[in-house]
């Protein structure tokens, strides 16, 4: 077992955690209410058996919590599958043995009491710190319940609660669960989650900015022509009807993924790399944005999805979104933004595209290819390989003036440190053990965002449809012509060399 620094208890509500040097951590109680479902199953249980294996994390005891009527054994023996199935490290006996003997589970029908029983008697086995955090892996309709529970139990003190999106469905929703969760606990104790966040590749996209003099003076409207995000994928719904027909791509991706994202890569410079001063950054990109207009959005929907098992014969829902959004500053006014995300699209990618705006070519003679290729390019890979590629116009070996695209990338796997990169939901397990809200949102941003979007909401254009591994419908490349959509790429990206 690694040895675990066990020092601290929270620090009181207000306080400002720093990225620099994270302290080290207090031993938790995790109580991961939705147990027994598919994120769990998929991300959350084979994350915390890593993490509790892994030099990052402090003693933990994690007690799973859920609607099925079943014994700790069971509970066992399913995050076991779930681990060996899912999760992207393998485990000895010894290991699981030592991750297996901190997991418990208590039904939710046992009530507030029998929770906190169990949460107690963890506490006994960590020492007088431990502290708590709650982790929501249910539907949205169950969080004020949740909540409630947790109250009731009298689990709130020394307690963190990480809440999964979709965060409200309209700016009342999310106004009327805010106030609810706010009645309950502090906002310094929320956690809503983005996983998109959490990935290394996000994190890089401020170390790119802000600590490189190439790239921050040319990150604004003089330079850049429009920003590209794209996260098309290959899957289906993965018999999620009952939570994807209410709710559609626009509140599933949007709003909690393709727009945080874009808050990152529109933000001014932070004071410090402190949760506090980057999550005021990101507010005032979301107060900056112009309403989004439904004309300048693009709905579809696959076909073969109204047969789907779950979904309404005549539904409305959109699988496919893409559209044009604006930011109205000093930085990026004029700039359009870019975004694209559906199902059962031709491939599953994560990427940011910035154009920058063409140089002048009239010194360049006709026929030379300057180009002929589109702007150049900043690309990132939002995947786990965090891949960054720099395109631009070279001249090509030989006689004449003849130019062709080139590019300098880099991949994450080609550094020292590849071993130590977590997966997106490890890291922002840990990120809200410590109390550090940089890549959470807060309240006041997801009620920017709502409201931002309350004219799409109520009048939605009709959805298109679109054949499963396309592209989408046709009508995007009128959204943004006279502009092009970078995927499919046609070029490939270059694997590194063992």
């Amino acid at each position: 077992m690694p040895d675990r620094t066990q020092t601290i208890a929270y620090p009181a509500p207000g306080s400002r955690p720093s990225r620099r040097d994270p302290e080290p951590l207090a031993p938790h109680v995790i109580v991961l209410f939705g147990a027994t479902g598919d994120l769990a199953k998929r991300k959350l249980l084979p994350g915390l058996a890593y993490l509790q294996q892994s030099k990052f994390a402090p003693d933990v005891r994690i007690i799973g919590s859920a609607v099925e009527d079943i014994t700790p054994d069971e509970f066992r023996a399913r995050a076991r599958e779930a681990v060996e199935r899912f999760g992207t490290h393998q485990f000895t006996d010894e290991e699981w043995a030592q991750f297996a003997e901190r997991l418990d589970y208590v039904p939710v029908t046992a009530g507030p009491e029998a929770l906190a029983t169990a949460v107690k008697a963890a506490e006994a086995l960590l020492g007088p710190d431990a502290c708590r955090l709650h982790y929501l892996s249910v539907p949205p309709k169950a969080a004020q319940s949740v909540i409630a529970m947790l109250r009731d139990a009298d689990l709130v003190d020394r307690a963190r609660v990480v809440m999964e999106k979709p965060f409200g469905d309209d700016l009342a929703s999310a106004i009327e669960l805010n106030n609810y969760v706010h009645e309950t606990f502090d906002e310094s104790q929320i956690f809503r989650i983005d996983h998109f966040l959490g990935k290394e590749a996000a994190l890089n996209i401020l170390a790119f900015r802000f600590a490189n003099g190439l790239f921050e003076p040319i990150w604004n409207r003089n330079f850049i022509d429009h920003i590209q995000i794209d996260i098309p994928e290959s899957l289906g719904l993965d018999q999620r009807a009952a939570f994807y027909e209410p709710t559609g791509a626009f509140k599933d991706m949007v709003v909690t993924h393709l727009l945080q994202v874009l808050s990152f890569v529109a933000m001014e410079p932070p004071t410090a790399l402190e949760p506090r001063a980057i999550s005021e950054e990101k507010n005032k990109v979301f107060r900056s944005m112009l309403p989004i207009q439904p004309t300048e959005v693009v709905r579809g929907q696959y076909g073969g999805y109204r047969t789907e098992q779950g979904v309404a014969p005549d539904s409305d829902t959109e699988t496919f979104i893409a559209m044009k959004v604006g930011i109205d500053n000093w930085r990026w006014a004029g700039v359009p933004f870019y975004l694209r995300t559906g199902k059962r699209m031709a491939e599953g990618m994560r990427i940011i595209s910035i154009a920058f705006k063409e140089a002048p070519k009239t010194m360049f003679p006709a026929g030379s290819g300057v180009g002929s290729q589109g702007p150049d390019h900043l690309t990132f890979d939002l995947a786990d390989s965090s891949r960054v590629s720099l395109s631009f116009y070279g001249k090509r070996p030989g006689p004449g003036m003849r130019l062709e695209k080139l590019s300098m990338q880099f991949s994450t796997q080609e550094t020292e440190s590849a071993g130590d990169v977590l997966e997106a939901y490890e890291r922002l397990i840990l990120d809200a053990m410590r109390g550090d809200h940089t890549l959470f949102t807060t309240a006041e941003g997801i009620e920017s965002l709502w409201d931002r979007s309350a004219l799409l909401l109520e009048d939605p254009p009709p959805v298109k449809p679109y054949q499963p591994g396309t592209w989408g419908p046709n009508a995007i490349h009128q959204l943004i012509a006279p502009r092009a959509w970078r995927l499919p790429f046609e070029r490939e990206w270059r694997e590194s060399k063992p």
